[in-house]
């Protein structure tokens, strides 16, 4: 056996057949639910591989899942890996024009979609006549026609496994979210991203030596984790959440959409012991339910809250700290190029920055040289060891981002910061959103760490805006707390002035109904910057 990930899934499911591995809440009030053993989900997953395989779909072609959370998204992720099919997942926020070009950009031969999204599916097809295979969940769609229905295709295929040898080598791609231009596939290896992605089956203690290991650490421990990722499984986090909640043999809840009156309510009913999101915008929801109507709710629970892809401010991790006092709050760093890096120490915080122990497999390198900066110099964080293969259909991002230094695979992240003599990187924030106002750097999330403090900012985000006199301005985008008054452009800059260099201090404040966001609650910066300079204009 191979570093393969359904090798791995296969030799868990052999050790713990019965043991419950994943219950799906469906959309609230409707009170349906599911609950598959390990055997069922194989099974399940079985099928879908099968019917992919006898509908012409060959090992290593690319499909896309155009999917809400639900049994069906995991189910079509591990029969596409049994099958040896390359599973690419989509943006079920994207329109017409972007799928087009995301289904051609990954070479899609089939897809998976939901029946909610099929007038932009209809839309898209046309234009993307590589697209040979369509199975629809839900519903009839009658704008796709010829789409399968996926009970249909669930009930045709076998539920056994009888599948080719499969390899360390076989691929993974996960598209980025694309907010610094147009998404990017990044492609994985499946024995790297077991490694990084999903921490070599033991995230928190010693990897793995062998692949036979996993299954053995399975059927000799007992744990009792269940895992809840909440954003959607589009984002390459939550699913890694998930086949890592897998690769443990442990329990994973799936909600179809984020609703944190019914997140808390599965954390009760389901003894939910580790939750992930995305930064302040899923948390603070989940306090303010806390605080009102889902008030006395059981978290007893729950052990670990984490988040990737944004960060829980200072401010919000007290407020949720003193109503969940049992739960670790953990700011995770990572990304879809380089998997998990590392935790942000106790003391980050708007006084110190994000500060993050990293692993061994981790620097801050000058951008142009590629080797190490001295302690203290900015520079990039980069990546080495299992690090992906590239970016799929983009040589020259490729080659700007993935380099090749003393014989090792690096990859370059487009996170700038700086090194301590003790090792620990503190994190300024990403240099495509970097505003140089009068010569001197600002990183937004900084600012927004301050911002955030406020006692009537909800949420906030921070962007640069052209400026005659100092090149741009720091621009605030702020999400007043329901029922607070609107603070003033004085009573934030007063309010950051004991917290902020003077030259990072909002110079101008745009208060807005709501701050918009990807699903996952992944920042949007492009809006923010039309929302400040609209304003401003």
């Amino acid at each position: 056996m191979e570093y393969n990930i359904a090798d791995l899934f296969e030799s868990v499911v052999d050790v713990v057949p019965d043991r419950e591995a994943l219950v799906y809440l469906d959309h609230p009030g409707t009170g349906a639910e599911r609950r598959l053993t390990y055997a069922e989900l194989d099974a399940a997953a079985n099928r879908v591989a099968h019917h992919l395989l006898d509908s012409g779909i060959r090992p290593g072609e690319h499909l896309g899942l155009h999917l809400y959370n639900g049994i069906e998204y995991l189910q079509t992720v591990y029969g596409c890996l049994k099958a040896r099919i390359v599973p690419v997942n989509v943006n079920y926020r994207y329109v017409e024009e972007e799928l087009v070009y995301l289904y051609r950009d990954a070479d899609l031969v089939a897809l998976v979609f939901d029946a909610e999204f099929a007038d932009r599916v209809a839309a898209a097809l046309p234009k993307v006549p590589g697209l040979r295979h369509l199975v629809r969940v839900g519903p009839p769609a009658p704008e796709v026609p010829g789409a399968v229905p996926f009970a249909e295709a669930e009930a045709g295929g076998s539920p056994e496994r009888g599948f080719a040898p499969r390899s360390g080598d076989d691929q993974f791609i996960i598209y980025t979210g694309g907010t610094t231009g147009m998404p990017k596939g990044v492609m994985w290896r499946q024995e790297d991203l077991f490694f990084s992605g999903l921490g070599g089956g033991a995230p928190t203690g010693e990897p793995v030596k062998a692949p036979e290991e996993l299954a053995e650490r399975v059927a000799a421990g007992g744990y009792g984790i269940t895992f809840f990722p909440t954003p959607p499984l589009m984002h390459g986090t939550s699913t890694l959440t998930a086949l890592i909640g897998f690769d443990f043999g442990q329990r994973v809840v799936l909600h179809r959409k984020f609703v944190p009156e019914e997140v808390l309510r599965t954390i009760e009913k389901e003894k939910v012991t580790s939750v992930s999101l995305v930064g302040d915008a899923m948390l603070r929801p989940l306090i303010d339910a806390l605080e009102g109507p889902l008030k006395g709710t059981d978290t007893s629970s729950l052990f670990s809250v984490s988040s990737s892809g944004a960060i829980m401010s200072e401010t919000v991790r007290r407020q949720f700290g003193a109503l969940v006092p049992n739960a670790m709050l953990l700011n995770n760093f990572g990304s879809s190029e380089s998997g998990f890096n590392g935790t942000a120490t106790e003391d980050s915080g708007p006084e110190r920055g994000f500060r993050i122990r990293v692993n061994s497999r981790t620097q801050v390198v000058d951008p142009a040289s590629r080797l190490p900066v001295a302690d203290g110099e900015v520079g990039r964080i980069a990546q080495c060891g299992h690090v992906p293969l590239g970016y799929y259909n983009d040589p020259a991002k490729t080659a700007e981002t993935f380099f090749e230094r003393d014989g090792v695979r690096w990859v370059l992240l487009g996170d700038m910061a700086t090194v301590d003599e003790d090792g620990v990187v503190t994190v300024l924030g990403r240099g495509s959103q970097c505003i140089n106002t009068g010569g001197e750097k600002v990183y937004p999330e900084e600012v927004e760490q301050a911002l955030k403090s406020h006692p009537d900012v909800y949420d906030a985000l921070v962007a640069g805006v052209p400026d005659a006199t100092w090149g741009h301005h720091v621009a605030a985008v702020v999400q007043v707390r329901r029922g607070a008054a609107h603070p003033s452009l004085t009573d934030i800059q007063s309010h950051c002035r004991d917290r902020l260099a003077g030259y990072k201090i909002p110079r101008q404040l745009v208060i807005t109904d709501t701050i918009q966001r990807s699903p996952s609650g992944k920042a949007d910066y492009r809006w923010a910057r039309e929302v400040a300079a609209s304003a401003d204009g």
